[in-house]
């Protein structure tokens, strides 16, 4: 299924990097709908500026199942269609402040029930809801937004980064149970992005460190991450499945 004909929820995708997915999936032709949990104003201004027939703005949860199944019938009323694709990208509250995280000796397993909810539960619930449609096509593609911290741990964000690394098992094990569906899962992982809401407490001065520490000598923007997880939902990735691939510059390689 080309871009131009799916009908694509994005989660969290009233600002920082979900905002960059939003207009990244739109300019293709794609319909989007917006998820927001507190965010309205700005996903309601989103909607308006893409417009009624490819954008919809819709308040939920994404940690809550009966707020999810409401905001997909939502959305097929409004389209009337179901949802093909699925971008994970709600984000837990969270700040990438590496002064201000919790360390090793006094970090609370609250804190790991929080970014386990937002990141696994979350992810789980939009799938769960989003199957049926997906069956019904005959196509689906989930994408789920990882980091690049699991692999190289550069500050310990102890919950973040266990959250994120479980949240690629699920998409493993999802993309081995699902494909007989004609439904992929992947993940695109990055590093610090420049610049979004939750990196905006970063020191410039670690922007500059990543920066000369990637082969290509700079920090990844958000609209450079939304590229790669256009290609996940391409006919040019109809072969790729249960993959996580890294988008950070060349920190990581994998």
């Amino acid at each position: 299924m080309n871009l131009s004909d799916q009908l694509v929820l994005v989660t969290g995708g009233a600002r920082g990097l979900g905002r960059h997915i939003v207009t990244a999936f739109a300019g293709q032709g794609a319909r989007v709908i917006i998820n927001y949990r507190q965010s309205a104003q700005a996903a309601q201004e989103l909607a308006s500026t893409l417009g009624p027939d490819r954008a919809l703005a819709v308040q939920a949860d994404v940690t809550d199942p009966a707020q999810v199944a409401t905001m997909l019938e939502t959305a097929q009323a409004h389209f009337g269609s179901p949802v093909t694709t699925v971008v994970n990208n709600a984000l837990a509250d969270f700040s990438f402040n590496g002064e201000a995280r919790s360390s090793a000796a006094d970090i609370g397993w609250e804190e790991f029930t929080t970014q386990f909810s937002g990141s696994v539960r979350g992810a789980l619930n939009t799938s769960q809801a989003a199957l049926p449609g997906m069956r019904e096509h005959g196509f689906g593609r989930i994408i789920n937004i990882g980091t690049n911290l699991f692999q190289n741990p550069v500050v310990p964000y102890h919950d973040y980064t266990a959250s994120k690394a479980a949240l690629l098992a699920l998409t493993r094990t999802l993309a081995a149970d699902l494909g007989q569906h004609e439904v992929s899962v992947n993940m695109v992982s990055g590093g610090l992005l420049r610049t979004t809401d939750a990196s905006a407490a970063t020191p410039e001065e670690v922007f500059d460190f990543i920066a000369s520490s990637t082969p290509l000598r700079k920090v990844t923007t958000p609209a450079e991450f939304a590229d790669a997880i256009l290609f996940f939902a391409s006919p040019w990735a109809r072969a790729v499945t249960g993959q996580n691939l890294v988008v950070d510059g060349g920190l990581v390689m994998n």
